[in-house]
């Protein structure tokens, strides 16, 4: 016998299988990002200044013995005004065997989803680049923007990890 799902068609193993995501805001928007490229959470502190980077990189800090940059996201993606508020953090994330650390608004909570529970994201037709996105995903009345973090911190324009060094 077939197995069968109640929608009417096969489900895969994938659709059943759940992975744990960590929420955050930035603005009005709530992301989420996957929880394996977390290595912690910490409160925001003024980094190290560096000469000549880009204005979404901050600085660094000295993390235990490891130089980490620290990304601000809303810079980067143009959030508007930036205030440091005591809810402001970093997420310090390892991605691509590297440290980094990205200041958001807030982190909310952890959830986990299924990918039949990532919908594709729209077609912006070219005004919004959406090769970040992996998808969006809705719990209850929140709708999540599911990030490809790893993808998004170790692209070109972030300027982070030296491509020649791949």
């Amino acid at each position: 016998m077939e197995a069968i799902s109640h929608a009417g068609g096969a489900m895969s193993d994938d659709d059943l299988v759940a992975s744990e995501y960590l929420t955050f805001t930035l603005g009005s928007e709530e992301y989420a990002i996957d929880i394996l490229k977390v290595q912690e959470i910490r409160g925001y502190e003024q980094p190290t200044l560096i000469a000549n980077a880009p204005p979404f990189i901050k600085g660094v800090i000295n993390l235990r013995g490891i130089i980490v940059p620290i990304v601000d996201l809303r810079i980067k993606f143009n959030l508007g005004t930036v205030e440091y508020t005591p809810f402001t953090v970093v997420i310090i994330l390892n991605v691509a065997g590297r440290v980094i650390g990205a200041v958001v608004d807030s982190v909310s909570d952890v959830f986990s989803l299924t990918r039949s529970q990532i919908r594709p994201a729209p077609d912006f037709s070219g005004t919004f680049d959406t090769k970040y996105i992996l998808g969006l995903a809705t719990i209850d009345t929140r709708m999540m923007i599911v990030t490809d973090i790893e993808r998004l911190m170790t692209s070109a324009d972030m300027e982070l990890i030296d491509s020649a060094a791949e």
